[in-house]
């Protein structure tokens, strides 16, 4: 099952969404620039591999829900997301913010 929701964050909308897979949820979080996502983001394929699409996205581990997922620091992000000014230990919420700038 996949669900989508909207989330609302300091007046902007940002789409939630839940991929229920076996033995494991995707979760993501997304604005217009960027994007945060669950441990299954690869974030060193989107830094070497596709370093041309500039890619501003972040991950964060251990998370099960989308309000876990706003709320727990990110682990890594993009080089595309720290020149934006997202940095590890951040949460979620706070660098979906910072990529809405």
């Amino acid at each position: 099952m996949i669900t989508l929701e909207p989330i609302e964050i300091n007046g902007h909308l940002f789409k939630g969404v839940t991929v229920l897979l076996p033995k494991t949820t995707l979760l993501a979080v997304a604005g217009d620039k960027g994007y945060i996502m669950c441990g299954a983001l690869d974030v060193r394929l989107l830094n070497e591999k596709l370093s041309d699409r500039a890619i501003i996205a972040g991950k964060a581990q251990g998370v099960r829900t989308l309000a876990d997922l706003l709320s727990a620091p990110l682990a890594e992000i993009t080089h595309e997301a720290e020149r934006v000014g997202v940095y590890p230990g951040m949460t979620g919420r706070d660098a979906l913010l910072q990529m809405h700038r």
